[in-house]
């Protein structure tokens, strides 16, 4: 059941799409301001008889009639395409969803009646710029935390330095509980997908697979395209090849190389896959 969910998943495509619906919606209302100014260009022509008495050029009505043709079909390919683009955000808020309550059902003392609403598509990021991109290097061992070019409030890093000092001294299951709280304490915040991370690295530390595999969920999909989004890939590839879901684990660590082509990630999951045995 998980394998079609995840392969449909992971195609969705990027965070872009919400934040090009908002863009669609500016466009059209141009284009309506557009056309209004048109008419009443094109009335005031008629009124005067500049149309027709040759000032405005012989063929000015003519001319007239094409650009709101134009307009007009400029305006309805616009409709079609925020049309398009609002059914895919839909779509994949619900395949995240879905995703999330599957993960919730392999664990252990989870509620899927208590899970919160899936925010849409796009909505996840924040919209925060993604900070410099980390050494790609998968292993137990986090990745330490960006922090060139973001500005933080003060009680947001001595929070997150507070979870990575817990980590730092061993201390996985306390660091873990910590970077979740900061995770829900700053929803859309540039650190997030990096408190997901480490705290998915701090469950797999204490052997709790299947929570670690929704908190490298949880960062991917609060940064599709940012720097962490390759390697949250790969370990959420990895966690679900150890909950046995292996066909999932390989469709994960495939769209690694189809996402990000040509960068380290792509080969530290190809070697994930040939480790997991995918054909």
């Amino acid at each position: 059941m998980m394998r079609w969910l995840f392969a449909l998943t992971l195609l969705l495509p990027l965070p872009a799409f919400a934040q090009d619906a908002q863009s669609l919606a500016d466009v059209k209302a141009e284009l309506a301001q557009l056309a209004a100014q048109f008419l009443t260009l094109k009335q005031e022509l008629v009124s005067t008889g500049a149309a027709t008495d040759g000032s405005a050029g012989g063929d000015a009505l003519q001319r007239l009639d094409a650009i709101e043709a134009a307009l007009t079909n400029l305006t309805a390919k616009t409709e079609a395409v925020e049309l398009k683009v609002n059914a895919v955000v839909t779509d994949g808020t619900n395949r995240i969803g879905d995703i999330e309550f599957r993960l919730c059902e392999l664990t252990k003392g989870c509620d899927p009646s208590t899970l919160p609403v899936t925010p849409d598509l796009g909505a996840l990021a924040g919209g925060a710029a993604a900070p410099a991109a980390p050494d790609p290097a998968v292993s137990t061992t986090p990745t330490p935390a960006p922090s060139d070019g973001v500005e933080l409030a003060v009680n947001e890093k001595a929070d997150f330095d507070r979870a990575k000092a817990a980590l730092d001294a061993g201390d996985v299951a306390g660091a873990a509980d910590l970077f979740k709280t900061y995770a829900q304490s700053y929803p859309g915040g540039p650190l997030v997908p990096q408190a997901d991370m480490y705290r998915g690295d701090a469950l797999a530390q204490t052997g709790d697979t299947a929570n670690a595999a929704r908190a490298y969920l949880d960062a991917f999909s609060a940064n599709q395209t940012g720097p962490l989004a390759g390697q949250a890939l790969i370990k959420l590839g990895q966690a679900l090849g150890k909950l046995g879901q292996g066909p999932e684990a390989c469709v994960t660590l495939a769209e690694v190389g189809k996402r990000f082509p040509g960068s380290p990630d792509e080969a530290v999951a190809k070697g994930a896959m040939v480790a997991q045995g995918c054909p």
